[in-house]
């Protein structure tokens, strides 16, 4: 499961979401693709369930979707937004 790491807010805006790195004291807007994702992840799913999630509300095929969620949750953890556990 990923969880955003203590430091970092997350904050609807829209269909979109923005992301506030304390730490660091940077800004991270997603679009409405990438809350969804997040948001997925956030409720507990696993990237292959948002990844259906996505592929099911989005005009996406699940083989680009499972893509698009690996790359996303990569870049969040190379980036230390998020953590598992």
């Amino acid at each position: 499961m990923h969880r955003l790491r203590a430091d970092v807010t997350a904050c609807a805006t829209g269909d979109s979401m923005v992301l506030l790195d304390e730490r660091a004291g940077r800004y991270w807007q997603l679009n409405g693709t990438g809350a969804l994702v997040v948001n997925a992840l956030l409720d507990g799913a696993t990237p292959e369930q948002a990844a259906e999630r996505l592929a099911a509300t989005r005009p996406v095929t699940p083989e680009r979707a499972t893509t698009d969620v690996r790359a996303l949750v990569a870049h969040l953890v190379k980036e230390r937004l998020v953590t598992d556990s």
